[in-house]
């Protein structure tokens, strides 16, 4: 077969969620599968600068940059599958096409959406139910949300975890910590913290997040500070208002964007990793911290209480209260704290992105009807 699939969301360096998920898939996929054909369509100007092709090779991978709007046909020519990561290039002609629905945010949770990008969602979303031979979603709960919103019957949808790179996401031997110790240390950090890991933005809920850390130092003196790991999204004056205002600024720390074999540092000399999201997919840094041995903090909404449950302390994200009162348990309690680590770990472990290829894989040769 010829499987093409959509890569343009791996070509920039700051890689968020659906970057990952498409690099880990395409990268794990052409490991699996020697016999077929992969297209990675993207789509490049001339002398673009900010954008380069992800270091995957494979005898049987085929780049085809798009570079003069010359449109998905063009560029790929006949194709079997056409997988598309997310919902706005779906206008190809004899092909199959697979498209993984990642959330549906601009109806969950829609602060901070225009009307034109809700409007413009809504329209990729009807699109994708009508043209795709088959939805990937990797959550239960991003599938309940597509079927009570949109009534999607249960042959066209596809369950699909996703995985975690144990590449870089690991809980580091004893001998590993201390040069742990120094790359953290190297941004500033030298004391005992408690760790976000995301994009800042209104629906990762930093700000309650800020105040509850306000609290714990207000009313209980905890050391640590707070480290908050995550490029600009939009809409973050809000949070860096809150952070101008807090009374122990000095303790919260901004990191921007950190690359994963930075993170895995931090996600390993983490008193306690807290993840107050009103929203997500699915949340891949949850299950990050889980494989690094983490205690994790979550919401008890949407695919963060699916990845959290039985795993993590499970807050009510609008309560600053539940989210300060959790955080205390955990630093006050080492033996919560050992159990959430253990427990965290045990989850992460199903969790493989050659598990994720393979289901993939399945579903190709199924709507190609091999």
């Amino acid at each position: 077969m010829k499987i093409a699939i959509d890569i343009r969301s791996t070509l920039k360096k700051t890689r968020t969620g659906v970057g990952q998920y498409t690099y880990n898939l395409v990268k794990n996929l052409v490991s699996l599968d020697r016999e077929d054909d992969f297209l990675l369509y993207s789509k490049i100007k001339l002398f673009s600068r900010d954008k380069s092709l992800p270091d995957i090779k494979a005898s049987n991978i085929r780049h085809k940059i798009e570079r003069f709007s010359a449109g998905l046909d063009r560029t790929l020519g006949k194709v079997d599958i056409f997988h598309s990561p997310s919902q706005d290039m779906l206008n190809i002609k004899g092909a199959k096409i697979v498209v993984t629905v990642h959330d549906l945010i601009f109806r969950m949770f829609d602060y901070g959406h225009s009307k034109d990008a809700i409007a413009s969602s809504e329209r990729q979303i009807l699109d994708t139910i009508a043209k795709a031979d088959k939805i990937i979603c990797y959550s239960k709960s991003t599938i309940s949300d597509l079927q009570r919103l949109y009534n999607v019957p249960d042959k066209k949808i596809e369950l699909v975890y996703v995985g975690v790179d144990r590449d870089n996401f690991y809980p580091m031997a004893e001998q590993e910590i201390q040069k742990a110790r120094n790359i953290v240390g190297d941004f500033g950090v030298k004391e005992d913290f408690i760790l976000f890991v995301g994009t800042i933005e209104p629906r990762k809920n930093i700000g309650n997040l800020i105040l509850a850390f306000n609290a714990l130092k207000e009313k209980n003196n905890i050391p640590h500070k707070l480290v908050i790991i995550g490029m600009k999204g939009w809409m973050y004056e809000k949070v860096f208002k809150l952070y101008d205002e807090s009374k122990h600024k000095k303790d919260i720390m901004f990191l921007d964007y950190q690359p994963n074999n930075i993170l895995n540092n931090f996600y390993n000399l983490a008193d306690v990793f807290v993840y107050p999201s009103f929203y997500e997919g699915f949340g891949f840094p949850i299950l990050e911290a889980f494989s690094c041995g983490r205690a994790v903090i979550t919401s008890n909404v949407s695919s963060c209480k699916e990845i959290g449950e039985e795993a993590a302390l499970l807050i009510e994200p609008n309560s600053i209260d539940e989210i300060s009162s959790a955080i205390l348990r955990i630093l006050s309690d080492n033996k919560l704290k050992e159990d959430l680590q253990r427990k965290g770990l045990e989850k992460s472990r199903p969790f493989s992105w050659q598990e994720t290829a393979r289901k993939t894989l399945q579903v190709y040769r199924e709507v190609a009807g091999k």
